[in-house]
């Protein structure tokens, strides 16, 4: 009786962590594998250390680097994989919100429409793409289409 409880427990969990999950963002999900390997590594080399294998073990440890090297350039200011510019303070100009879009001064709601749809394809955080692009796109759509 115990084991079909513990079981029952378990599965309830599964599922609550499957939902949480579905409904989790992109970056929320990287975050929490790096936390999963960081952690995992971290066991790893403790086990490794505590076998009598620490020349291993530094090996084991070195999957940290790039993490760490991450992490520092974050701290400093600087973007990594050459990301998109931090986003300025203040609105956007109508001329911006044009160049944003590719449009001319002047297009159609339709062409701002069509020109929105076919740039957030490709930014879309969900597609991969970027979080503050898109919402740079948006912001143009939304000044233009008033």
């Amino acid at each position: 009786m115990l084991w079909l409880l513990l079981g029952a427990v378990v599965l309830f969990l599964l599922m609550g962590g499957m939902r949480a999950f579905e409904r989790a963002s992109v970056t929320s999900i990287k975050s929490l594998l790096a936390w999963i390997a960081a952690l995992g590594g971290l066991s790893l080399a403790l086990l490794l250390i505590l076998t009598g294998r620490g020349g291993i073990a530094v090996g084991a440890l070195a999957m940290f680097g790039p993490l760490l090297w991450q992490k520092w350039q974050a701290s400093r200011g600087g973007r990594i994989g050459g990301g998109a510019p931090p986003p300025r303070s203040g609105a956007m100009s109508r001329e911006e919100a044009y160049e944003v879009l590719g449009l001319h001064p002047g297009a159609s709601k339709t062409e701002i429409r069509e020109a929105h749809r076919r740039l957030m394809r490709g930014a879309h955080p969900d597609a991969g793409g970027s979080d503050w692009l898109a919402a740079r796109i948006n912001q143009a759509r939304d000044i233009l289409l008033g």
